[in-house]
């Protein structure tokens, strides 16, 4: 079955694709000053790994994200983005036992409750410069909520990490809860506050709407996402928590079946996202800040297809070996 065809094919979205002018730049900065700069000690012994991070574009996924963002507001976003990627591939080795500790002081970093040097994290330095770099647009009421949905993603992780560590699927909904969690869109999803530099107030962040396109986006993403890394998933005993594969497994249907009822999943929910953004609640004075902000969730979905599915990142091939990360980890 060839799933980058069927994802250029059948996964379709009805939304603008945007890029940031910014990419080349913020891309350069990433491969020199953060890869082979700040953070060239994490990888300093494999300059194949270090190719291979470059490869995944990360400032160009980003820019996909947030296409408007100036120079400066692009950065943190960039770093973030790098930083899913260190942290998913550190920790995705590791046990779940080990991972409460990181999501306990990564959490505590971002809030600003304790510094990178009374950390114990390695990547405890690179979420001290987000923070900074990010109350330089936003508030600490916003970096707040922000850190909140980092600590969803480490709860994600931890649960990925316990099915992985049992060898044992959970069952459909309770993977797509996780993975809702994990695929870590929804701190991306705070920081178009940073883009658009229109700060929302707290209950329209709670508003059950505003919410559930939030949910519906991550799960698109994911929907997504699970076809296109299947093969890589396979290679690297992830299958427990890929939706396609825990379809696969609890239906005991084919692969590509699998994938065609991952497709119906992701569609109803497009439905669904669509509906909620034709039809968004009055929300007075805040009402067009609103709508845009939904139209740049939006351009997530159809940023995210563009741009992945041109990433050597999913082929097996291109992804940094289980082996070489665990060494790491282990070394740290």
């Amino acid at each position: 079955m060839n799933t980058l065809e069927l994802l250029n094919k059948k996964f379709n979205y009805p939304f603008p694709t945007l890029k940031n002018p910014h990419a080349d730049q913020l891309q350069e900065i990433t491969e020199n000053q953060w890869i082979d700069g700040e953070y060239l000690w994490l990888y300093e012994q494999n300059p194949d790994l270090r190719k291979k991070y470059k490869k995944t574009k990360t400032a160009h996924i980003a820019a996909q994200w947030f296409p408007t963002a100036s120079l400066e507001r692009f950065k943190p976003i960039c770093r973030l983005m790098l930083w899913t990627l260190y942290n998913d591939d550190l920790y995705e080795e590791s046990v779940s036992g080990d991972i409460k500790n990181i999501h306990t002081q990564s959490v505590a970093v971002l809030n600003g409750e304790i510094s990178a040097a009374e950390s114990t994290i390695p990547l405890g330095a690179m979420l001290a410069s987000l923070r900074q770099e990010l109350l330089q647009f936003i508030p600490q009421e916003s970096i707040v909520r922000f850190t909140k949905m980092i600590s969803r993603y480490f709860t994600g992780l931890e649960t990925e990490l316990i099915y992985k560590e049992k060898k044992m699927f959970p069952t459909i909904e309770e993977c797509i809860a996780l993975r809702e969690n994990s695929i870590c869109l929804y701190p991306f999803l705070q920081l178009t506050e940073v883009e658009t530099g229109i700060v929302l107030p707290p209950d329209i962040h709670k508003h059950p709407v505003i919410c559930r396109l939030q949910t519906l986006a991550c799960h698109l993403v994911t929907y997504f996402n699970e076809v296109q890394s299947v093969v890589k998933d396979e290679a690297t005993d992830s299958v427990y928590y890929n939706i396609v594969k825990v379809i696969q497994h609890e239906r005991q249907i084919s692969l590509e079946d699998a994938c065609l009822e991952d497709l119906r999943l992701h569609n109803e929910d497009l439905k669904e996202f669509v509906a909620l953004q034709a039809s968004l609640p009055d929300f007075g004075i805040w009402q067009d800040a609103v709508v845009n902000w939904v139209h740049y969730m939006s351009m997530v979905l159809s940023g995210w297809k563009n741009i992945s599915t041109k990433l050597g990142r999913y082929n097996a091939m291109e992804f940094p070996e289980a082996r070489e990360l665990k060494e790491k980890l282990n070394q740290i």
